[in-house]
């Protein structure tokens, strides 16, 4: 013999009563897995969370959000930098890290190839070459992973809508991207 599960059930739910009349004022609330429904919607008629952080972020001729349109401005440095800044008119956030990516990536390129080509320049002279090619190895060396910290610091300062300026560098891109408050400010 074997207990029936369905013999403890009573017939009779004292949580209902029948004799209830069921109030249509009342707020319904229902417990799920920690959370209070109260039957109303946390929606607004177009469907937006109001609770949501809205997001001033301003489009580009491009169709992206400026913030984006300013990180991928770094990304292929001056190539990125020039297609941005040849296809964003209007926008100064994004003319200005274009034309910063331009200047900045298109210099650190020359510069990594002025020292390559001295290097191996200095290379062939014996003795006092191969110290002079030796410190410009290691310059080069020391360009390469400090380049990538940067890129990668101003892909998020343009990313998270700062305009960072780069010393020695920013201002001259300024010139080239004048702010909003300041549209005369380019000096062609």
């Amino acid at each position: 013999m074997g207990t029936d599960p369905n013999d403890s059930i009573d017939s009779e739910d004292d949580s209902l009563n029948d004799d209830d009349p069921i109030d249509d004022d009342d707020d319904l609330e229902v417990e799920t897995g920690g959370f209070t429904d109260t039957g109303e919607s946390d929606f607004t008629e177009s469907g937006d969370d109001p609770t949501r952080e809205r997001s001033t972020v301003v489009g580009t001729e491009t169709g992206l959000d400026e913030n984006v349109a300013g990180a991928l401005s770094y990304l292929l440095g001056p190539l990125t930098g020039i297609l941005f800044y040849v296809l964003e008119d209007e926008n100064p956030f994004v003319r200005f890290h274009a034309a910063q990516s331009t200047i900045l990536f298109g210099g650190l390129f020359v510069v990594g190839i002025v020292l390559s080509m001295t290097t191996a320049v200095f290379a062939i002279i014996p003795v006092l070459g191969w110290l002079i090619s030796a410190v410009l190895g290691l310059a080069l060396l020391l360009i390469t992973p400090l380049g990538f910290v940067v890129w990668l610091f101003l892909m998020y300062n343009a990313y998270t809508g700062n305009e960072y300026e780069v010393p020695y560098v920013g201002p001259y891109a300024r010139r080239y991207a004048p702010s909003e408050a300041d549209p005369l400010e380019s000096e062609f």
